[in-house]
């Protein structure tokens, strides 16, 4: 739905990382956006999983349960298109404590505008929400209206964060999320959903950062799928992401990845934590 695209057009900076899958996030981010009038803290969430029930899946619904007890408003990201029997679900469980806008995205998508009209009204029928507000992700349509409306409903207070920070996480974190995207962005739904990504190695050799990046697959057969036919898979999506990290931490990068296999790691509490999923 482009929720992802949607916090990386707020904040400006390519900050968490999208793809065409569904569910591609796995873990809270924090983006942050800073200009003369406010600093607004962003959490992107994974989606909350309501089909699977897997120790990772249940860390994830964790994680969003726990952030809409903490937050001052919600957005919830629905396709201008249609609203999916998901999006009823979801929406059946937004809490009533807050503000909550409904964020309509992709409207640069829809092939007549008029369209647009009958989908929010239909939205407005679903919850009380603050505002309904179109946009589209991608183009930057309706960015500016939602900030605005963003910033008439969060309560006042001082800047948490410098003006320049854009996150809370460190660029190690941020190396296994852009590995992880090169994935998704290169099998696609040939991806298994066992699969992640490890930071074994991180050094900052002044203005060299080395990198070693382990990509732990559940299944022996799905190493050699994303190894590729002569190492040419992998080759590929390393150099991917090292050209996005060097954009994103401003130098070079030596970056080196790896694939290992590791059984029922998606379904081991104790494997989950070491991996940040908690």
């Amino acid at each position: 739905m482009g929720k992802s695209t949607l916090i990386n057009r707020l904040i400006g900076v390519k900050l968490s990382i999208v793809s065409r899958r569904a569910q591609t996030t796995r873990h809270q981010i924090l983006g942050i956006y800073t200009d003369a009038r406010a600093q607004i803290a962003f959490l992107d969430t994974p989606g909350f999983q309501l089909q699977h029930s897997s120790a990772l899946n249940r860390a994830m619904n964790r994680t969003v349960t726990n952030a809409l007890k903490e937050v001052d408003a919600v957005l919830l990201v629905v396709e201008a298109a249609k609203i999916a029997a998901s999006d009823r679900e979801i929406i059946a469980m937004l809490p009533k404590t807050v503000p909550a806008f409904a964020v309509v995205n992709k409207i640069d998508k829809l092939k007549d505008q008029k369209l647009l009209l009958p989908i929010i009204d239909e939205i407005g029928k679903t919850f009380p929400f603050a505002e309904i507000v179109p946009v589209s992700a991608e183009t930057g349509a309706g960015i500016s209206d939602l900030l605005d409306s963003l910033v008439a409903y969060l309560p006042q207070g001082k800047a948490t964060y410098d003006e320049d920070a854009i996150t809370d996480r460190p660029e190690r974190f941020l190396a296994a999320e852009i590995v992880r995207e090169k994935l998704f962005q290169s099998l696609g739904e040939e991806l298994p959903y066992g699969t992640t990504v490890e930071i074994e190695r991180f050094e900052l050799d002044r203005h060299l950062r080395r990198i070693n990046a382990t990509i732990i697959v559940s299944k022996p057969a799905h190493k050699a799928m994303v190894i590729g036919a002569k190492g040419a898979k992998l080759k590929s999506i390393a150099t991917r992401a090292r050209k996005d990290m060097e954009q994103l931490f401003g130098g070079k990068v030596f970056l080196e990845v790896w694939v290992r296999v590791k059984q029922g790691w998606s379904d081991d509490a104790r494997a989950l934590r070491t991996l940040g999923y908690n």
